[in-house]
């Protein structure tokens, strides 16, 4: 009896020991718990809206080149612009078990139920320049300062109007001057950032009536392009100067907030007899830099862009990424303004410049963004 209770008590503590993994090289963290000792090497889904686009090409490009140097797996894909592409692309994301989401929404209202998918399965998600509204399920959010963009646009409308000099300061100009406005697609939450911060600009040049918009659309309903389309841009263009402007009336400047609008909107200018002697093109404002927008702002065309350097954007995004699935905090700078409709999403902004012709080789060419050769 004696040597039997030896034996059960022996067998005991040997059962504890394992359960406890008794000083055992095998003894779990916090971390590894949690899963996130599992991340190296993990597989990330990226999903952009459209190739066809310079920027978001290369975005993508530049997401995947910064994960891949972090030592993660990219699943990157493009979806042409069409939300139910990109809706299925990121539920077989979802489906191969990546380990987070870098998102860059067509529409941010599209895909509350996938996302919902990915927090069921603890995957984490980071919106990539373009905020994701309605959903909960949204950890960070990686853009520029979408309001400041904005601004800028319009301080650069101004400045090649004239009536604000290089500095900022009221330039010799004063007007009136007629002016037409543009804005983004309704379904992405930065063309309301952009057209805010620039109406905090233009208002008071429209209240005091040095600015004129002889079509009468300012608000952004009647000016918002739906997928940021050259050809809708250019179209709409063409009929406020058959409809406006067929009297004789010029136009002096155009707020675009994109250039790919501003290469529309450039084209029916072109179509209508300005750029000639006597009639030069009107101050035309821009967004991303994108080859052919530069080119036509060092032609004379296009006055400006705004310089978004999406290689700071994809580094930043990584970054992110890489502190969430090595269970860190990743750094953010605004915690408060970037509200989806559900949460506040923490936000890093990145800053943005104004480039124009005297000094597009200083903003884009000794940054490295171009060569010399891309620009001729």
């Amino acid at each position: 009896m004696r040597r039997s209770r030896v034996v059960v008590v022996a067998a005991a503590a040997l059962l504890a020991c394992s359960a406890a993994a008794c000083g055992s090289s095998e003894k779990t963290t916090d971390k590894q718990a949690s899963g996130v000792a599992d991340n190296a090497g993990a597989l990330i889904g990226v999903t952009m809206p459209t190739r066809s686009s310079q920027r978001w090409n290369g975005d993508g490009q530049n997401v995947k080149k910064e994960l891949e140097a972090l030592g993660y797996k990219v699943d990157l894909q493009y979806a042409e612009d069409d939300i139910p592409t990109q809706v299925n692309q990121v539920e077989n994301q979802i489906t191969k078990g990546v380990k987070l989401l870098i998102i860059a929404s067509i529409d941010g209202t599209a895909m509350t139920s996938q996302l919902q998918s990915a927090a069921d399965a603890k995957i984490p998600v980071i919106a990539y320049d373009r905020l994701i509204l309605k959903s909960p399920n949204v950890g960070y959010y990686a853009t520029f300062d979408n309001f400041k963009v904005g601004v800028q646009q319009a301080t650069s409308l101004l400045t090649g109007l004239g009536l604000l000099d290089a500095g900022g300061a009221p330039g010799a100009a004063k007007g009136p001057f007629n002016v037409e406005l543009f804005a983004g697609s309704p379904d992405d939450n930065n063309a309301t950032f952009f057209y805010n911060g620039a109406m905090s600009v233009l208002r008071p040049y429209l209240d005091k009536g040095v600015l004129k918009v002889p079509s009468g659309q300012t608000g952004f309903p009647a000016i918002a392009i739906l997928r940021w389309q050259a050809r809708t841009a250019q179209d709409r263009m063409e009929n406020l100067l058959t409809s406006t402007y067929r009297s004789g009336l010029k136009v002096d400047g155009v707020l675009s907030p994109y250039d790919g609008l501003s290469i529309g909107i450039v084209s029916a200018l072109k179509s209508n007899g300005y750029g000639t002697t006597g009639q030069p093109y009107p101050v035309v404002t821009g967004q991303d830099a994108e080859v052919v927008s530069v080119k036509s702002i060092v032609a004379g065309e296009q006055y400006s862009t705004i310089f978004k350097d999406y290689r700071d954007l994809a580094r930043t995004s990584a970054q992110m990424a890489d502190a969430v699935l090595k269970g860190s905090k990743p750094a953010t700078n605004n915690d408060k303004d970037y509200d989806n409709g559900v949460k506040v999403v923490p936000s890093m902004l990145l800053d943005t410049t104004i480039v124009n012709k005297g000094n597009y080789e200083k903003a884009l060419i000794d940054s490295g963004f171009y060569t010399r050769a891309q620009l001729k």
